[in-house]
């Protein structure tokens, strides 16, 4: 067994792999991450031969992981993925390749390791990231917006009158300040995501993942994927791929 742990912005997701098969644990969310609980998470499983990290989180939160993993399991090899300029069938687009995100880069290697077809792949979580990805596994380039909950508070500490809310309204136009804010802000979502598929071919897949993917999937115009674990599998693509 292999242990995965995506730890993101706002929240710590895991999952054990056996025999290239990931099973999901409870996640975390980040304000809640301290030594107790990740006992609580863990403290059940075997010995991990090995644990792969992606990391965007907070140093702290993975020096956190990396102390109580150390305690469980005494010398586990810990491996903290790094983007590559090219990789598992996949050529990253950037200048300076270890500057994209690692978890938009496992999710690109998750997706070409998947699929490899064209694919237009949409993190939809604390950021909104979209990353294209031709028919040959090369990275085409991204985008990155603030997600729903971002623009939200953006709109709460920007102006004096608005408050940030996490409710559900129906989405259209709105005859209250916050159904406005909650449909204001998905279609803008929405409107980036449809705008880059309308100026690449048509053909190309779209993948949503992240913590907004079903509620921005459920409104798009385009068919779409939702693959809430991308940035998982591709832990396990590396630890599969790695000497």
């Amino acid at each position: 067994m292999n242990l995965l742990i995506d730890m993101g912005n706002t929240r710590l997701k895991w999952a054990a792999a056996t025999a290239g098969q990931i099973m999901t644990g409870s996640p975390l969310a980040n304000n809640r991450i301290n030594r107790e609980e990740l006992f609580q998470l863990w403290k059940g499983l075997y010995r991990p031969k090995r644990i792969a990290v992606s990391c965007v989180s907070a140093n702290r939160l993975l020096e956190l992981v990396q102390t109580v993993a150390h305690e469980l399991w005494l010398d586990v090899d810990i491996i903290l993925v790094k983007s590559q300029a090219q990789a598992f069938g996949v050529v990253n687009a950037y200048q300076q390749p270890e500057k994209l995100g690692v978890d938009r880069w496992l999710s690109l290697v998750a997706v070409w390791q998947q699929y490899q077809v064209s694919a237009c792949i949409v993190d939809c979580g604390t950021a909104i990231t979209v990353d294209l990805l031709d028919g040959h596994g090369r990275h085409q380039g991204g985008l990155i917006s603030p997600g729903l909950m971002l623009m939200k508070e953006s709109l709460g500490q920007g102006t004096a009158a608005l408050s940030v809310s996490d409710a559900s309204h129906v989405f259209g136009l709105a005859d209250s300040t916050e159904a406005a804010i909650y449909s204001g802000t998905l279609m803008a979502a929405i409107g980036l995501i449809e705008h880059v598929l309308a100026k690449h071919p048509s053909g190309i897949r779209l993948i949503l993942t992240g913590g907004d993917a079903e509620l921005i999937a459920g409104q798009l115009n385009a068919i779409s994927t939702v693959d809430p674990d991308l940035v998982l599998r591709g832990l396990l693509c590396v630890l599969e791929g790695h000497v």
